[in-house]
């Protein structure tokens, strides 16, 4: 005997049903892969390392970011709030400026301020787990780490520090690209069955590989950052320090966010609204720049800045 199901019991997707799937999602997949790539090719890590970061830092500090010692612990947690601010353009926060379009795709129309800072707050839980955990074992263990050494980069070869920027950044990447296509349906979604059971999950786990920056960053003001706290041997001091730059990485993400969902929300949700698949479409599509931008800028345009593969295209001013 055939039983057949009672419509009423099934649940209708919604207009801003974040599962429902895009049309076209080969060419999203190809648009936002090549959105990626090509901002390997135009990306400047000088110009925001050095023009835009250290000026911020130095402002910021009242002195020489990169050539003043961090004396004391106090020192030590104003530099990494302020070096975290004076990073936020760099390279690996496209990555986290890929998760404000979740953001954006899972939250509700804009009632209240609270309302909005909810799907910041479960980002910045993953986020700051991890940071401080971090911070804790570069306090007891930082002076035998990769990140701490100031071997010099030699063409052909990578220094250990850079090893451990392409394992992390690499992995982080994949991981992206694949939510991605996992938000376009394309291959399975590894959080689904968690997330029915704890909504903001997905959030989470964005902030975890928004923390796992830290693990692979060679950004040079966080570099002096990492040292200071790993030759303090203070495990709390690092949890701190390092909780303090993640923070300071995201502020400005935040506060575009929040202007974008209390000004912009209305419009925002009727263009969502009007047809299913866009939701995914915005969610799946910027995880998969973040996701190519990621690896190939990390992995692949590094190694042929190290002369280890024979090319990739850059810019002339890259």
């Amino acid at each position: 005997m055939v039983v057949r199901d009672n419509p009423e019991a099934v649940p209708k997707a919604g207009p801003l049903d974040p599962t429902a799937p895009p049309r076209r999602r080969g060419l999203i997949v190809l648009i936002s892969g090549l959105i990626g790539f090509l901002l390997t090719v135009v990306w400047s890590a000088e110009f925001v390392d050095q023009t835009i970061g250290d000026t911020v830092a130095t402002t910021l500090l009242g002195h020489d970011a990169q050539d003043t010692p961090i004396a004391g612990v106090a020192a030590g947690i104003v530099f990494a709030l302020v070096s975290g601010l004076a990073g936020s353009f760099t390279a690996c926060n496209i990555a986290a400026f890929g998760a404000v379009a979740p953001l954006i795709g899972t939250t509700s129309r804009s009632r209240r301020l609270v309302q909005v800072l909810k799907p910041l707050g479960w980002l910045s839980a993953g986020m700051l787990t991890v940071s401080a955990l971090y911070g804790v074992l570069v306090g007891l263990f930082g002076t035998a780490m990769p990140q701490f050494s100031t071997a010099p980069n030699v063409a052909g070869t990578l220094s250990p520090r850079s090893i451990q920027s392409l394992v992390v950044f690499g992995v982080i990447g994949l991981i992206m690209l694949y939510m991605g296509l996992a938000a376009l349906g394309l291959v399975p979604d590894p959080l689904a069955r968690v997330a029915r059971r704890f909504p903001n999950a997905p959030m989470v786990f964005m902030g975890v590989l928004i923390g796992g920056f830290l693990i692979g960053r060679p950004y040079p003001l966080f570099r002096q950052m990492f040292r200071d706290a790993a030759e303090s041997g203070n495990p709390l001091y690092g949890a701190v320090a390092f909780a303090l730059q993640s923070v300071g990485n995201i502020v400005i993400m935040g506060v575009l966010f929040l202007l974008l969902a209390t000004v912009a929300a209305g419009r925002l949700q009727r263009w969502l609204a009007a047809k299913p698949g866009r939701t995914a479409a915005l969610i799946g599509g910027s995880l998969i720049v973040a996701g190519v931008f990621t690896f190939f800028y990390w992995d692949v345009r590094s190694l042929a800045r190290r002369e280890i593969i024979p090319w990739y295209p850059t810019a002339p001013w890259a």
